[in-house]
């Protein structure tokens, strides 16, 4: 296919939007350091760090040569005489990639990006007994095969995005931002890793609820939440540019339906815990928070603001009782809420744009011989998305985690996790005065 031209405007604006990622890392990295345990705060953020490094390389690497762009050539299957797309046939190493701000140097740059996100997201689940090497590694399978291979599938021209053109099912799978493609690719790995890890020590009793661990510094956590809405806003527009087609002037509607996804989300939380406790709880609001983010991104182009409320007071409702829920009912020890806000949200918001999106141009995600299609069977084509993301990422997550578990243990030792992971892989806190009181501290 031949893609619309790229005007100077749509490339300074999504190289801009691009730079506003990083800030999205930001916040989750402190996100995930305040809900866990303080003596292992240094080493939660030299995890991020570390997750966000090897993410790049990779997908340097591999990852992009995997996913593709749209109209790219790729590796294809004939099934009932359908082109199904599944990985795409790109060099390793960005090798022939002109990085001039045409639409696929931005896509790479921003797969880069994407890919540490995603990465980020299994940190909060594994909090507080991850080994630093063990999360590398799994990094490592994350950006090198689940990531872009679902990417392709999505943004890449993959089989789904070509469900419209194959079988009539609307515009084919849409996620302008990624709620499904990083939000819920990254939710499902945290649960994987989640299920191997199994729960931290002293959390689950026999024959008794289970142990509140809070999480060390509220105000990381809240900050985190401001530092993730700006970075958001990058993520969402830069995508819907280079994934739907979206003109710059939209960018403005973008920007309102994260905002107010967001904070409709935070909101419902706030009011939810309130009614239900007394008091509002602070991390499940700010759990609330980025639930709104995650579900705004795959719609945030084809939806009304008031709908885009919609889609956050929802996401907020979800992630209060699905925390809960798999606490209580699974024995899922899940320090960051990694499930809940990236797993379930991102199932969300790929719904969302079934029962919401309004669409007014042909997507970008494949060609439509027919111009511009008609939306009948996109609720179906996002519902696909939901059982590939469920019946085949989740498998292959798990998959590629159990045996890495059995090559390299992805859980610390007993003894690590008793004096925390910072002075067990770091040897240093990254509180020593609230540890280590010497003479020092006490003289003038």
């Amino acid at each position: 296919m031949t893609l619309p031209a790229f005007s100077q405007t749509a490339m300074g604006l999504c190289v801009f939007c691009v730079m506003l990622v990083p800030l999205a890392g930001a916040g989750l990295a402190l996100i995930n350091t305040g809900l866990g345990r303080s003596r292992s705060a240094g080493h939660a953020m030299l995890s991020c760090l570390c997750a966000i490094a090897v993410a790049a390389v990779v997908y340097f690497i591999c990852g992009f040569a995997w996913q593709g762009f749209i109209g790219q050539p790729a590796h294809s299957v004939t099934v009932a005489g359908k082109p199904w797309s599944w990985v795409a046939a790109q060099p390793l190493f960005f090798r022939g990639l002109k990085l001039d701000g045409s639409r696929i140097s931005l896509a790479a740059w921003l797969g880069m990006l994407s890919a540490g996100l995603a990465a980020l997201i299994p940190l909060g689940g594994g909090a507080d007994r991850w080994r630093l090497g063990a999360s590398c590694a799994s990094t490592a399978l994350l950006a090198g095969v689940t990531y872009p291979l679902f990417a392709h599938w999505v943004w890449g021209g993959g089989w789904l995005a070509q469900l419209g053109v194959n079988y009539g099912m609307g515009h084919g799978f849409v996620d302008a931002g990624g709620s499904g493609a990083i939000q819920a690719v990254g939710g499902l790995s945290a649960l994987t890793v989640i299920w191997i890890l199994g729960p931290r020590r002293g959390k689950y009793a026999e024959g008794a609820m289970p142990t509140a661990i809070p999480g060390h510094n509220a105000v990381f956590v809240l900050f985190g939440c401001l530092l993730a809405l700006t970075g958001w806003l990058g993520l969402n527009c830069a995508g819907a540019i280079l994934f739907t087609g979206a003109a710059p002037g939209q960018v403005v509607l973008i920007a309102v339906n994260t905002t107010l996804s967001a904070v409709s989300s935070a909101l419902a939380a706030v009011a939810i815990t309130r009614a239900r406790f007394g008091k509002p709880d602070a991390s499940i609001s700010a759990n609330g928070w980025v639930a709104g983010l995650v579900a705004s991104s795959a719609s945030c182009v084809f939806v009304a603001p008031a709908a885009a409320m919609l889609i956050g007071l929802i996401a907020g409702a979800l992630v209060t009782f699905s925390v809960e829920w798999f606490e209580l009912r699974l024995a899922l020890d899940d320090p960051g809420g990694a499930v809940s806000v990236h797993g379930v949200g991102g199932l969300w918001g790929v719904l969302a744009v079934g029962l919401f999106g309004q669409f007014s141009w042909p997507v970008l995600n494949v060609a439509h011989p027919s111009g511009v299609p008609g939306d009948s069977g996109q609720w179906l084509a996002q519902v696909v998305g939901v059982a590939t993301l469920i019946g085949l990422v989740l498998p292959l997550s798990y998959g590629l985690n159990w045996v890495l578990d059995r090559v390299y243990a992805q859980r610390v030792a007993a003894e690590g996790e008793r004096q925390g992971m910072d002075l067990y892989e770091l040897g240093s806190g990254a509180y020593p005065e609230t540890v280590t009181h010497t003479d020092e501290f006490f003289q003038r």
